[in-house]
């Protein structure tokens, strides 16, 4: 018998979509469950969106496109960096469509990895970044990330972490799951590090559109910081078109030329009438109005949530404001059981899903991930019973 890939022994299936598979499977027998486990945007993509899709169907819009992508929306991407980022790159050269951010940060590892490299990765922080990692047989050197810390490495630990072998560092900001995003001073510093050591800088900034306080720094947006940093981008959060699976990728461009060989050999090409639609989406100035209306719901619901703690006074959650993104990441280390374990339970006994923290890393143990991406009911419900459950134990 043929041996399987045995890389793929050292990672797991999501725990986030076996999470919401399973509620899924609860919900179509009839359970009453409130799904709180998901980071996928409850709001509707903006129906100007889905008429430019439609319209450039009708327009034959449906065959191969260019596999960087369609000039307006590579220049679209630039406009979007100019104006939210501050930053200039050249839509010719410098970017290049893909498939979500997934597959941006695929093409970019892609790009820049070779096996046997080291990269560095925060911990706790998306799954998805070290797993990656792991398949294209590099090695994810986890930097701790402590929650008495601000869940950002101090700097000690990243230089514990470097090896003779480190070539990458992957940040995620805000992050997934803490909502957490450093300061400029922190960012300079790292960019600082990162030129020290000669690392490229790998920064996924997907939900870099949501945020409750200061604008979060691009990690390109410093001196001479573009010539080693990637820029990982998603229309799936901002504009509400996680199902659409468009995004792109931001880098020098001799990554970028080795990127496209990526995405070249992976999927030919993000669909043409995708591409159409997101380019206006980037672009429209009413869709930046769409896009602010999202961020203001999230904070409505964020509200409603350190209401309801500043109410129920737990003891036994601590409940931390997520500075962006739409989750918060609760600390149920008082009640000293497995998350998984934690997640299981709550599911069982009160009809709440969430994601287990030790999805995240180990220095996730003992929290659970909620999204505030539901209704305000279902936010506000799910939550009351989660402190409910967590004091009774």
């Amino acid at each position: 018998m043929n041996l399987l890939n045995q890389r793929f022994e050292l990672i797991r299936q999501s725990p986030t979509v076996a999470m919401a598979d399973r509620v899924g499977a609860l919900k179509a027998a009839g359970q009453n469950i409130i799904g709180l486990q998901t980071g996928d945007p409850d709001f509707a993509t903006p129906p100007a969106i889905q008429d430019v899709a439609l319209k450039a169907m009708q327009l034959g819009l449906t065959h191969y496109g260019p596999s960087q992508g369609f000039l307006d929306f590579r220049q679209a991407a630039t406009l979007k960096l100019e104006r939210d980022n501050n930053v200039s790159y050249d839509p010719e050269t410098e970017i290049m469509a893909t498939h979500g951010g997934i597959h941006a940060f695929y093409t970019a590892m892609q790009a820049l990895l070779n096996p046997g490299d080291d990269v560095l990765i925060p911990d706790p922080t998306y799954p998805t970044h070290a797993n990656m990692v792991v398949m294209l047989r590099g090695n994810a050197i986890r930097v701790p990330a402590p929650a008495e810390n601000g869940f950002l490495p101090t700097f000690a630990n990243w230089e514990l972490a470097l090896t003779p072998r480190t070539k990458i560092l992957v940040i995620n900001y805000p992050s997934n799951p803490t909502g957490v995003y450093p300061s400029r001073e922190y960012m300079q510093s790292l960019q600082d590090f990162a030129s020290a050591h000669h690392l490229w800088v790998v920064s996924d900034e997907v939900y870099e559109n949501l945020y409750y306080a200061e604008h979060p720094v691009c990690a390109a947006d410093f001196p001479k910081a573009r010539e080693r940093t990637i820029l990982i981008h998603s229309l799936s959060k901002t504009y509400a078109m996680t199902g659409w699976r468009v995004g792109f990728l931001a880098a020098p461009a001799s990554v970028i030329d080795n990127a496209l060989k990526a995405g070249q050999n992976s999927i030919t090409c993000v669909a043409p009438f995708v591409q159409k639609a997101a380019a206006f989406a980037m672009s429209d100035p009413d869709m930046q109005k769409c896009a602010t209306e999202m961020r203001v719901g999230y904070a409505h619901r964020r509200e409603l949530v350190l209401r309801a703690a500043q109410e129920l006074m737990p003891k036994k959650v601590l409940v931390t404001p997520p500075m962006g993104a739409f989750y918060f990441f609760l600390d149920f280390r008082a009640l000293k059981m497995p998350s998984l374990e934690m997640c299981e339970r709550l599911l069982d006994d009160v009809g709440v899903g969430l994601v287990a923290g030790a999805a995240f890393g180990p220095l996730g143990e003992g929290f659970m991930r909620m999204t505030i991406a539901a209704s305000d009911g279902d936010v506000n419900m799910g939550f009351r019973k989660i402190i409910e459950w967590a004091e009774q134990h």
